[in-house]
């Protein structure tokens, strides 16, 4: 998606912020990610602000929307979102500044002590009932085995994404961002998501698998639902690969396929 800086918002929508905020001394586009049509740090009156935002109509504007809905209620190692707008084509969120740096996954870095401590802060998060986030029953349905879509069921509130672009290290807190798909599920998937990630950094399968056992979710899980775990995640990234073709993509087909081969034979 291409982006644009805050001065090419309509002028109403720039207003609109700066009701929020007070008199905007100076914006900031931000580089990374992929999925908003802004993204600027903006210094006003008030402090500084994170804006995020997507033309109304865009496909992903229904996800940028669930995620304002989950933000009151994800732990206090999530940014804050002040605001939620919507207004002349635009949605936009405005977010607490979170200056740090992407996690380091690799074996012994530092930060996987941070990263487990902000996981084991959400393990203890009940998806809200109110809000209408995806299941993971659903989610899955379609690349798990047969008949064992039902381990995915819970009532744990999910990131399921463990980028370490969605991990900033703060100091010595690790924080997660990007709530675009918020999951309700069963808790242990998290940490199986981020034994995954752990692999592409370059953890063997056994070490990516004894970190996830670190959270009681997961060593309290039935062998047969790591292994369906382990069997969708690999019909998902083969899909992925097949779909996309890059090598990265195809990288980490091959990893989500050793990743299953281990967990099930935990069976």
């Amino acid at each position: 998606m291409s982006r644009i800086p805050f001065e090419q918002l309509p002028a109403d929508v720039r207003q609109a912020i700066v009701d929020k905020t007070g008199r905007v001394h100076a914006a900031r586009t931000v580089q990374g990610g992929m999925n908003s049509g802004i993204a600027s740090v903006l210094e006003t009156e008030s402090g500084s602000v994170f804006v995020k935002g997507i033309p109304a109509d865009h496909l992903q504007a229904r996800a940028q929307r669930r995620e304002a809905a989950i933000a009151p209620h994800l732990p206090a190692s999530c940014p804050r979102l002040y605001w939620h707008l919507e207004l002349d084509g635009w949605s936009l969120l405005g977010y607490e500044v979170v200056h740090g740096r992407h996690a380091d996954y690799a074996p012994g870095s530092p930060d996987l002590s941070l990263v487990e401590a902000a996981l084991t802060e959400l393990q203890g998060v009940t998806a809200p009932p109110d809000i209408e986030i995806k299941n993971a029953v659903d989610r899955w349905a379609e690349y798990a085995p047969p008949g064992t879509s039902h381990y995915f069921g819970g009532d744990a509130l999910l990131h399921t994404d463990f980028a370490p672009d969605n991990v900033l290290i703060v100091g010595e807190r690790a924080r997660l961002v990007d709530w675009a798909w918020p999951t309700r599920g069963a808790a242990w998937i998290d940490p199986g998501a981020l034994a995954l990630r752990l692999m592409e950094a370059g953890h063997t399968v056994e070490a990516a698998v004894a970190f996830a056992g670190r959270f009681p979710s997961w060593r309290g899980a039935e062998p047969q639902a790591l292994a369906a775990f382990g069997a969708a995640t690999a019909a998902l990234w083969r899909e992925i690969a097949e779909e996309g073709g890059t090598s990265w993509k195809r990288r980490m087909a091959k990893q989500a396929a050793t990743l299953r081969h281990i967990l099930e034979g935990k069976l």
